[in-house]
Formats: C-alpha cells, sequence, structure tokens
C-alpha cells in the first residue's frame, strides 16, 4: 500500500485538499465523506485522515478527478479556521447543542446589499454629461474655439488694438513662430 501526498487550503466555510495522485483513473476512484473523517482510495493507494479537526457535511463535500491530483472540497459544518486538517481538537458541535453557522454583521450586510449594475450606471453617467461650452472649458472645440475665441478678442478691442492685431497676423503670415524649449535644438522631422 503507497502512501499519497496531500496539502491543504482553507477559507471560514470550506476546506480544499489536494491529494496528488498523478494519472487516476475517475472510474477507480473511491472516496469516503464521513463526518470527522475522509477516506480515499485508488486501487493500492491509499489516504484516510482522521480524526478531522472539526466536523463536515458529508452530503455537501464534493470532488475532482484531475489528471495530476484529486481535489476535494470539504464542507465545514461550524465556521471558522482549523489550521490543519487533522487533530485531537474537541468537537465543539459534540459538546454543546448545534449551532447555525454564524455571520458577523459586516459578512452578513455585505450579502444583503444588492448588486451594482455597472452598464447602468454607466449609461446614466454619460446620458447625465451636457456638452461643455467654450465659456465653461475653454479647450472645448479645438482650432474653431481658438478661432472664435481671437473673433471676439478682436471684435471687443479699439481701433488700436486691431491695427496692432492685423499688422501682426500679416507680419507672421498667419503662421506661428514655434521655438523650441530652452536647452533644446529645433530639428526637422520627415
Amino acid at each position: 500500500m503507497a502512501s499519497l501526498r496531500h496539502e491543504f487550503y482553507e477559507t471560514d466555510e470550506k476546506l480544499t485538499v489536494s491529494i496528488f495522485d498523478r494519472g487516476a483513473d475517475p472510474a477507480q476512484v473511491s472516496i469516503m465523506f464521513e463526518p470527522r473523517k475522509i477516506s480515499y482510495q485508488n486501487g493500492e493507494k491509499t489516504l484516510s485522515l482522521q480524526p478531522l479537526k472539526g466536523q463536515i457535511d458529508p452530503e455537501r463535500c464534493d470532488f475532482t478527478v484531475g489528471k495530476v491530483k484529486v481535489e476535494l472540497r470539504l464542507v465545514k459544518v461550524a465556521q471558522g479556521r482549523w489550521g490543519s486538517i487533522t487533530g485531537d481538537a474537541p468537537d465543539p458541535l459534540q459538546t454543546s447543542a448545534p449551532i447555525g453557522p454564524t455571520t458577523s454583521p459586516v459578512v452578513a450586510e455585505a450579502r444583503a446589499k444588492p448588486k451594482k449594475n455597472w452598464e447602468e450606471l454607466t449609461t446614466k453617467i454619460l446620458t447625465s454629461e451636457k456638452e461643455m461650452s467654450a465659456e465653461e472649458d475653454p479647450n472645448v472645440g479645438g482650432d474653431t474655439a481658438v478661432n472664435s475665441f481671437f473673433q471676439k478678442i478682436f471684435g471687443d478691442a479699439d481701433d488700436d488694438a486691431k491695427r496692432a492685431m492685423m499688422k501682426s497676423f500679416q507680419e507672421s503670415k498667419s503662421r506661428v513662430e514655434v521655438k523650441p524649449p530652452a536647452g533644446s535644438e529645433w530639428k526637422k522631422w520627415d
């Protein structure tokens, strides 16, 4: 009889045991779940874990057989961390009356909250956003906004300011001169 390597990880509600049995045939695998015991057999390979640190619910436990390992999902009767799979810890369910699963108020509140519909929320935000005007955001409209900005300035200016603006526009030949920042040099890109 060969013994098998196994590992586990747990949450407050479940314990997952991985039994490393490469090439296990699902038709030959036999698993028995009992409240304080797990028995695994595949041909001559066996594994027995007893006594479990706490009680499990055999009816809600299940398993899957993979190429490399067999994974057992054990549902705990009482919530809490065990720390190890087996042990001689006293079973709280045998020493006192059975208590239903307890949840902290935070967990109960989290379960009670309805799920957010993110699609609806996104649609609502996008439809509620109005188009901003040039007065609210000067970057709206690109070149059209810049041209209308200069037209507004030109229209509100006195005659001397208008002549100065026209002279500047004619001398620049309607081009804006761009100078590189200090410490940089101008290069032409193809």
